[in-house]
């Protein structure tokens, strides 16, 4: 594989500091191309032998978990006190925010882990967790297991089995890329159908108002109750 003389020079000079750096702003919501950084680095390493492959790797996790983290804590507080200035054009009802509360409850370790293999989620899904208030210990876990599987994957697999491997994890990538876009769209198609069902679980599961910084909706202690009463959709109207 041809390198370019700017990032060689760059890699020569800052190696694993450089990976962990793009990695790092990438996974705070910045596109900065994080993981072409990686390949490219454990490519270089495993043609010329001056970088060391592990530095990478390690590099690359710390990187995905330092600036996942700091994505998460950035929509758990500023990323919400933006959503409440926007929220009438964004047209999300107080019933609307639970419900996104309440579907990372359910789903954001899925959300998470598997959004480090998508270039747009893995951008964004700390911001999303963040702002939907997902358990952070739960966050961490899911972020830190992410982190692991994708930079070893990436790093060794291109340090080890060089080009082709690259593009066949690049392939994968564009994949998975439309995978979850597919998914989105049927999930909204979904959530829109059945918006006020899944509004009405949300507000037994999270009931009373949206509290502190992150605005986070307190839990239900109790069992979730499967039916919906005519006084929920009296007092919270579809919308």
């Amino acid at each position: 594989m041809p390198f370019d003389s700017t990032l060689l020079n760059a890699l020569s000079r800052n190696g694993a500091w450089l990976v962990g750096g793009a990695v790092a702003v990438e996974s705070m919501g910045i596109p900065v191309p994080g993981e072409t950084m990686l390949v490219t680095a454990a490519l270089y390493a495993g043609a010329s032998g001056k970088l060391s492959i592990s530095h990478i790797v390690l590099a690359a996790i710390v990187g995905a978990i330092a600036g996942d983290n700091a994505g998460f804590w950035i929509g758990r507080t500023v990323g919400f006190r933006w959503v409440m200035r926007h929220q009438s054009s964004l047209r999300l009802t107080t019933r609307r925010l639970k419900l996104g509360q309440y579907l990372f409850r359910q789903h954001g370790g899925k959300v998470v882990f598997f959004g480090r293999f998508v270039a747009v989620l893995r951008a964004l899904a700390a911001l999303l967790a963040g702002l939907n208030c997902m358990d952070w210990a739960r966050f961490l876990l899911f972020n830190a297991l992410g982190a692991v599987v994708w930079a070893s994957a990436y790093g060794i697999g291109a340090y080890v089995f060089g080009e082709t491997l690259a593009r066949s994890l690049t392939n994968v990538g564009v994949v998975l890329g439309i995978g979850a876009a597919v998914a989105v769209v049927a999930a909204l198609v979904v959530a829109r159908r059945y918006e006020r069902r899944l509004e009405d679980t949300a507000e037994r599961a999270l009931p009373g108002p949206l509290v502190g910084p992150g605005g986070c909706a307190p839990r239900s202690a109790g069992p979730i109750a499967p039916q919906q009463t005519v006084g929920d959709r009296d007092r919270y109207p579809h919308g």
